[in-house]
């Protein structure tokens, strides 16, 4: 038996059902590549799903997780630490907007949640909500109630809070949806679960004159979208608006467990003392971790170099032969119905770490310091890949994995 299935094996003895059993064990990385407990080596095109910003064990995140542990590893919110205050400043002078306030937490789903309080803080005498069918906000019972996916939805119901969910992109059904009781109108800059999609040109700055017209807030979930995913430290300052409320997590901690919820104008001042908390938001060490990848980030002019690999990028996928949409380093392939999960098995199979987020789109969110080599090497692969999935398809030997598509807690 295999390494690899010894620790499978431990795994569905002990872990909850969830997940299903993931098809590898992973256990040391560099940059952009990883090993599983086979000895196999793979180009990370997921960085642990948009997560791991600058890839596996980077220099300037090692030393600074490690010389922050070995000062002061926790603190809990009764005390101030210098970490967290340092990154909020940070945050707000990249957000661009004086005045904003931070709340610290351990992920998207988190930060989420701090939205729907912060939301309902601000407009006390509102509780409707308006979100996107196929959006993705978090699986907590708040985040979900915003979440526009049913499967993930219909189990766990009723919700504290109403949801409209409308069609992402459809300006006409977003101005009929909103109207003076809606508190917040919450929208990702672009469907990271759905396939990477993008809204149409205009659509957010029209969400922004909606939400001013009525009276409603406009929350802009960028958990998967901020922190130079798509060359932009937020993907929305592309669309020259500002959000009442910024959520974000994964590429923030370049690895490790952090989020952010920012409120600006007016609202930043909507939570008061005692009306949120967490006994692990903003720990040092996890805050150390997000400054590094923030310096890292301007010192190695990652945002520049996110857009101009990410244009060529597109341009190789698409000679490959395939769909392609997104912007910067988040990408979706677009293929043949029902194809995409045999492309992500033929793709690990050929030594490439992919996503398919649903039958037909293919994630590739890799770490912002991937190289053009290492792009090109899975471009110029992608034809055999393609061919591999195909015939995997047409003899049944399809391998879906149970885990494709959104693991926010």
């Amino acid at each position: 038996m295999s390494s690899n299935a010894k620790w499978q094996d431990r795994w569905d003895a002990v872990m909850a059902r969830n997940y299903g059993t993931p098809p590898l064990a992973l256990v040391s990385g560099s940059g952009c590549r990883v090993q599983d407990a086979d000895g196999r080596e793979y180009l990370d095109l997921l960085a642990g799903i948009a997560v791991n910003a600058l890839g596996h064990a980077h220099p300037a995140v090692v030393a600074a997780v490690s010389e922050q542990v070995g000062r002061i590893a926790h603190t809990s919110n009764l005390y101030v630490n210098e970490r967290a205050v340092e990154l909020a400043e940070r945050l707000v002078r990249i957000l661009g907007v004086d005045g904003t306030r931070v709340f610290l937490c351990n992920d998207g789903t988190t930060a989420n949640e701090a939205a729907v309080k912060t939301v309902l803080r601000a407009r006390p005498s509102r509780r409707r909500f308006v979100a996107a069918e196929h959006s993705f906000h978090g699986r907590s019972l708040g985040a979900l109630a915003l979440t526009g996916k049913e499967a993930a939805r219909a189990p766990f119901g009723p919700f504290g809070i109403e949801v409209t969910h409308i069609p992402y992109g459809d300006a006409d059904a977003l101005a009929a949806a909103v109207d003076d009781q809606t508190a917040a109108v919450v929208l990702e800059p672009t469907l990271g679960e759905a396939g990477v999609v993008p809204p149409p040109d205009g659509y957010l700055q029209t969400a922004r004159a909606i939400c001013d017209a009525n009276g409603a807030l406009l929350v802009i979930d960028e958990i998967q979208s901020g922190i130079g995913r798509t060359g932009a430290w937020f993907a929305h300052q592309r669309d020259g608006i500002v959000p009442d409320v910024v959520t974000l997590a994964k590429g923030l901690g370049g690895g490790l467990p952090i989020g952010a919820c920012l409120a600006t104008g007016t609202t930043a001042d909507a939570l008061q003392k005692g009306d949120h908390g967490s006994t692990f938001g903003g720990n040092p060490v996890a805050c150390a971790a997000a400054l590094a990848v923030l310096d890292t980030i301007e010192k190695e002019h990652l945002l520049d170099h996110v857009v101009d690999l990410g244009s060529r990028w597109s341009q190789q996928l698409t000679n490959a032969g395939v769909g392609v949409r997104g912007r910067g380093l988040w990408l979706a392939l677009l293929v043949a119905d029902g194809l995409a999960p045999a492309i992500e098995t033929a793709a690990r199979d050929a030594g490439f770490l992919v996503n398919a987020t649903g039958p037909d789109a293919v994630r590739l969110a890799p770490p912002l310091v991937l190289t053009e080599a290492e792009a090109t090497s899975f471009a110029d692969a992608l034809p055999s890949i393609l061919d591999a999935a195909a015939g995997a398809i047409s003899v049944g030997g399809v391998n879906a994995d149970a885990n494709s598509g959104g693991t926010r807690p």
